[in-house]
């Protein structure tokens, strides 16, 4: 699928992404038309791969290390002259291309970064803070910029806008905005791109000489992932490379590019050959973060409303609409620890949330016991994880836990015999109670077709099951001096997939309901390989999680096929997939599927969590994920919102969110998934069976 007759959901820029390249190009110093040429050398590259905003190093075009050769007038009569000749050659090719060069204004030089599309100068942005310390001396040679306010500037025969004032806009790509700073403007207290971000820059971009020392990109690293963070926007910085003097320094061309905290893409460093560092930028994203963010519209107003007094210079975004692909990293598991180097230490952070919040629940209340059912299932069994560390750490027996597990009409053997190992493994004080009985004697009573034999296997058969086990554990947590802990997860609310009030939906404390189960599973799969226990409870564990998720309440087919919770509500790391991508950043279902095609259509390309098992790899089409996803927004947004807003107390585990009605999400229980369904079925092409 690829050209400009593709349908527009195909196309990135549809959904608000903006390619951003950063450029290490060739450079000779102070020989201004090889750099030049270096320069478009680069710039035709990025056209090939449809960039839309290209950046350059500081003085890309003269070279950095010339130091007083920038003030020779054969030197600066030469820019210009290139500078033209970069302008011409732009009108043909798609990037917005952000370049460094010293210029000329009423009797000062001034470090600039130069804008140019399409054939023609948009505008000068000079540098605000000249470091004059150490090892650079550009007082000597420079004029700082940071009154420069509304001003313009002549560049051969164009008289063009001159500022710190200036940020450029696509008139026909919202979000597609960005503002300049250039090298030590990052390093002061207060950086000027802060103030472009407040005018409305969704990007920043960062030309930059730096010489390179030892540890000096891990503090560009920094500073680079705090702009994006502090400013809530994306972050692109680009350094000077080899051909640079080295007379007395060195360089590495350290290009990276990173959108609100996020590394999105880094450059080779001391590359002999000229580099592109390409990435797409997520613009809805980070807007919708602002919008969420009241602090950072606070701040606008703080600062005077700058989007007031900016210059908002337009341009057209030149690239063709077409299937472009996504070139983005995109977590498959957004919920899941992604970072090799951190992996024990997120694992670590989230299991011991809920140990802590388990913990002081226990403190504060001080019961005898604490009363727990045990399935056999992902959930109970991450749940008696928690509430046996939490014991342990309060050095309380973990025979103060009651557990049980409560077959019922569909329970099988192996789901029972690994619930049964799972508490002897533990531990705990642990009966069985076999609600089938009971039950059978409830619906008897009230009249269901099931007591007289008939195989009606509906709603009310499934509830009076899952009704009698919740109802069960509150009775024998109040005969135990005690209270209920519940295994119900993020993703279960999300999909309103527990029955409300006396049911699987209700506890005295929900220690898992901050924790969808796609990070259940993988923090299961991480204490087994990393002996957290024993073998014994390691190879209980391993069976668990090798089990197919159910709820056991419908009995086995005839043929031995037993009740896939996945198959009517969909794969959960689907729905995991599209629940964070909702609740954490508001995108629109059009932009959802997009992403989650993008990420799930072939499985041996992209992220994939770290010892994530091969066998456990799928893939989806867009039909599929268009059709999950469906059913997703129907249920979120349709008919569960009502459990979520009468749901116990538990912790917020995951920064992608928590759905507590007294944390992150706050919404009617008697709204209409319309609108996002709606929204979902215009965007899409045609699919297959349409």
């Amino acid at each position: 699928m690829s050209g400009s007759a593709t349908h527009p959901f195909y196309d990135m820029h549809t959904h608000g992404f903006v390619r951003l390249a950063t450029s290490t190009p060739k450079v000779r110093t102070a020989d201004i038309a090889y750099n030049a040429e270096g320069i478009l050398e680069t710039a035709h590259k990025a056209h090939a791969q449809h960039v839309d905003l290209l950046l350059y190093p500081e003085l890309a075009l003269s070279s950095y290390a010339i130091d007083d050769l920038h003030m020779q007038l054969a030197l600066l009569d030469a820019v210009e002259a290139q500078v033209e000749a970069i302008i011409a050659a732009s009108r043909e090719l798609s990037p917005v291309l952000v370049f460094g060069a010293p210029l000329r204004r009423n009797g000062r030089i001034y470090n600039c970064a130069l804008v140019v599309a399409r054939g023609e100068l948009l505008g000068v942005v000079p540098k605000s803070f000249l470091p004059n310390y150490r090892e650079y001396y550009e007082k000597r040679w420079f004029a700082h910029g940071r009154e420069c306010v509304g001003l313009t500037i002549r560049c051969g025969a164009r008289e063009v806008p001159f500022g710190t004032d200036l940020i450029f806009a696509a008139d026909d790509l919202p979000g597609f905005t960005f503002g300049i700073e250039i090298c030590e403007d990052f390093w002061a207290p207060n950086p000027p791109g802060t103030m472009a971000a407040l005018a409305g820059a969704t990007i920043l971009l960062n030309l930059s000489a730096s010489n390179i020392v030892i540890g000096k990109s891990d503090e560009r690293h920094l500073l680079s992932r705090a702009s994006s963070s502090r400013s809530v926007c994306a972050y692109a910085y680009s350094a000077s490379g080899h051909g640079e003097s080295t007379t007395d320094l060195a360089w590495d061309g350290q290009g990276m590019i990173y959108e609100l905290g996020d590394l999105m893409a880094e450059s080779v460093r001391f590359d002999l050959a000229p580099e592109l560092c390409v990435t797409d930028i997520d613009t809805q994203r980070i807007l919708s973060e602002r919008m969420r963010m009241q602090t950072f519209n606070d701040a606008a107003e703080a600062a005077g409303r700058p989007e007031d007094w900016y210059r908002r210079i337009a341009f057209e975004r030149a690239a063709p609409r077409a299937d472009i692909g996504l070139n983005r990293p995109i977590r498959r598991f957004p919920f899941v620890p992604n970072r090799a180097d951190k992996l024990d230490e997120d694992c670590y952070e989230a299991f011991n949330i809920q140990v802590d919040a388990l913990m002081r629940r226990i403190q504060a209340t001080r019961p005898k016991s604490l009363t727990i059912g045990i399935s056999g299932g992902l959930d109970s069994t991450h749940a008696l994880i928690v509430a046996a560390k939490a014991m342990d750490r309060l050095g309380r027996p973990r025979s103060d836990i009651h557990g049980y597990t409560l077959p019922g009409f569909a329970t099988s053997d192996d789901t029972k015999s690994n619930a049964w190992r799972l508490m002897e493994a533990f531990g705990i004080t642990a009966e069985e109670i076999d609600i089938s009985p009971t039950a059978r004697l409830m619906l008897e009573n009230i009249g269901h077709a099931f007591a007289d034999g008939e195989p009606v296997y509906d709603t009310t058969f499934e509830n009076v099951q899952a009704g009698l086990r919740t109802d069960y554990l509150f009775r024998l947590a109040g005969q135990n001096g005690g209270w209920v802990i519940g295994t119900g997860d993020l993703s279960e609310l999300a999909l309103g997939w527990c029955t409300y009030g006396v049911g699987d939906q209700m506890s005295h404390y929900a220690v898992n309901s901050g924790v969808p189960k796609t990070l259940i599973q993988y923090l299961i799969r991480w204490t087994t390989q990393t002996a957290q226990f024993d073998a014994g409870v390691d190879a209980v564990l391993t069976d668990i999680l090798a089990t197919e998720i159910s709820p056991e309440l419908v009995p086995a087919g005839e043929d031995g096929a037993i009740q896939s919770t996945e198959s009517i509500i969909g794969p959960y790391e689907l729905n995991d997939f599209f629940l964070h991508h909702i609740i954490r950043w508001g995108q629109k279902p059009s932009h959802v599927a997009f992403l989650s095609w993008h990420a799930w259509k072939q499985a041996d390309a992209g992220l994939w969590p770290i010892d994530f098992p091969e066998k456990s790899k799928n893939e989806y089409d867009l039909a599929t994920i268009a059709a999950w996803l469906e059913k997703f927004l129907k249920r979120f947004f349709g008919y569960s919102q009502f459990k979520r807003s009468a749901i116990p107390n538990g912790p917020k585990v995951s920064a992608g969110g928590a759905l507590s009605p007294r944390g992150d999400w706050r919404a009617p229980s008697d709204a209409v998934a319309d609108t996002w369904v709606a929204e979902l079925a215009a965007a899409l092409p045609p699919l297959d069976g349409d």
